[in-house]
């Protein structure tokens, strides 16, 4: 285990302290070799993640240093495009960096919903998609104690993902009521949709599932939101829907001392 081997396991048959230490030792060994993996397996997505917009703008500078396309607007936004999803793998790798630190203090404070989801579809729509949002708050005046900031951070991405799945012309819809002093936030999608069995792992980390190569996204946006959920003491999950895809947050209306 020291030269970082973790597949060996001792043989635990007796039940005395021994074999207490023997089976302590295989569950250690266990941890480690998972955590070696999952270390493996994020430095090779990370590099993946990068190269693809870095070779593309590497790519579109090359043709206008050569002289093969001219600096025009088209060119320079896609120089843009690029940059742009290079900065936001970055931003997210910086929030889950805070993730594996450990716990982020939350600034709670009493969230009035509409006005926030309403300004939040507001600035999503600088994304240039082709689709539209609507907003539905049930009862109107409803209210959630949380970070202001995180949970724009969680709806952000949930916009993101929803808006980035779903065709021209589609509509994203944001829907908060309560249930049992539990504050129900759904963002509805008109894209294709999730299957069943790959709901759990959409939050993984780089964990697209089938609709997610070539969209454009980090693979990081729902891990982080299942981190905001998970900080104020809620929840997020796909669940079924007629059509596209619907992801629930729920929250607790009055928590006090999320952590």
């Amino acid at each position: 285990m020291a030269t970082g081997d973790y597949s060996r396991r001792v043989r635990a048959t007796s039940r005395d302290e021994v074999g207490e230490l023997a089976r302590a030792f295989n569950k250690m060994a266990g941890d480690l070799e998972a955590v070696d993996r999952q270390r493996r397996d994020l430095v090779a997505n990370v590099s993946h993640e990068l190269r693809t917009p870095i070779s593309a703008l590497r790519a579109v500078l090359e043709n206008v240093v050569d002289g093969v396309s001219p600096p025009d607007p088209s060119t320079l936004r896609a120089a843009l495009d690029q940059t742009e999803r290079l900065s936001r793998l970055v931003t997210d790798l910086l929030d889950l960096s805070r993730v594996d630190a450990g716990v982020v203090p939350l600034e709670l404070e009493n969230v009035e919903l509409i006005g926030f989801l309403e300004t939040a579809t507001k600035e999503a729509t600088v994304l240039n998609r082709l689709v539209s949002y609507v907003v539905d708050v049930t009862p109107p005046d409803l209210t959630v104690t949380a970070d202001r900031e995180r949970l724009h951070q969680l709806v952000a991405n949930l916009l993101d993902n929803a808006s980035r799945h779903s065709p021209s012309g589609g509509v994203v819809t944001v829907r908060a009521g309560v249930d049992a002093n539990r504050v129900l936030l759904d963002v509805l999608d008109d894209g294709p949709g999730i299957p069943a069995v790959e709901r759990e792992a959409v939050f993984e980390r780089f964990g697209r599932g089938t609709r997610g190569p070539g969209d454009g996204g980090t693979g990081l946006g729902l891990a982080i939101a299942q981190w905001v959920a998970h900080l104020h003491h809620g929840s997020i999950e796909v669940v079924g829907a007629e059509r596209g895809c619907r992801i629930r947050v729920s929250l607790p209306q009055n928590e006090e001392t999320p952590g």
